[in-house]
């Protein structure tokens, strides 16, 4: 949902085929960034970004990598430069595929008010109704984390969104 945002925003279409991805190219304030939704299982992600991360202008340098997060609530986000998978599939393949955790990433925290009882079936779910507005509000503020990172590294934008 927010790598669509992004790209709504940079009036940038996400419709290109590569490495079993989506992308798409994006000015996000003076950066030319490219915005890839992987169209593998979330457990075999990893093998996506590692084949993008072979072409000569891209690096793990700059890879930042968004994720939905079940350990933090619902409205919440995190931006960490390195760490664990912390139980996330899509983490952990990513970790697996490119032999280190050392690469930007953005928690989203999807995490509702009552328990769920199956994570599986839940993740794959609509938010509910009530949900909408917090959805859109963490949606903007990730936005703005992500143009953070871009514009004054992962220190600054940790020191103001985490």
């Amino acid at each position: 949902m927010l790598v669509d945002r992004l790209g709504k925003e940079a009036d940038s279409q996400i419709k290109r085929n590569e490495c079993r991805s989506l992308v798409g190219r994006a000015l996000i304030g003076e950066h030319s960034t490219e915005l890839v939704k992987p169209q593998t299982f979330m457990n075999l992600s990893g093998e996506a970004v590692s084949c993008l991360l072979k072409k000569d202008d891209r690096s793990l340098e700059r890879l930042l990598v968004i994720s939905d997060d079940l350990a933090l609530p619902l409205g919440s986000i995190r931006v960490r430069p390195k760490g664990s998978h912390g139980g996330h599939n899509g983490l952990r393949s990513i970790i697996e595929c490119l032999g280190t955790n050392d690469f930007i990433r953005l928690r989203i925290g999807i995490l509702p008010d009552h328990p769920v009882s199956n994570t599986r079936d839940f993740v794959l779910q609509n938010f509910a109704k009530g949900e909408t507005e917090t959805v859109e509000k963490v949606l903007e503020v990730s936005a703005k984390a992500v143009r953070a990172i871009l514009h004054d590294g992962t220190d600054r934008a940790m020191a103001e969104f985490n």
